[in-house]
């Protein structure tokens, strides 16, 4: 298999993964306690890495339509895909747990 080959099997391994995750915690509302301190909460969390997945699938298998305009829209909307998850359901830095004698989630 050729390098180009096992770069897009990591992508979509990757882009599932993500979208995976995503709609696991958006279905479940729970998440590991990392992604649970760097988020405010679980829809943020989820909706972004569904969206960061999707936005990779999107990305890769872009590459396989015909035509370069078709893979170009393509890569535009996983653009499109993760500016709204930067912008909107970005992680908002580590909130201060219990165990903080500061209280500055250091």
């Amino acid at each position: 298999m050729s390098v180009s080959g096992w770069t897009v099997g990591i992508g979509l391994a990757v882009g599932v993964g993500l979208t995976a995750m995503g709609v696991t915690i958006l279905a479940t509302r729970r998440m590991p306690a990392a992604t649970a301190r760097t988020f405010r909460d679980a829809r943020a969390a989820g909706l972004y890495h569904l969206l960061f997945g999707l936005a990779l699938l999107i990305l890769v298998l872009g590459l396989y339509l015909p035509g370069s305009a078709a893979s170009a829209i393509s890569a535009g909307l996983a653009v499109a895909l993760v500016a709204v998850a930067v912008v909107r359901f970005r992680p908002r830095g580590r909130r201060s747990s219990p165990d903080d004698e500061d209280g500055e989630g250091r």
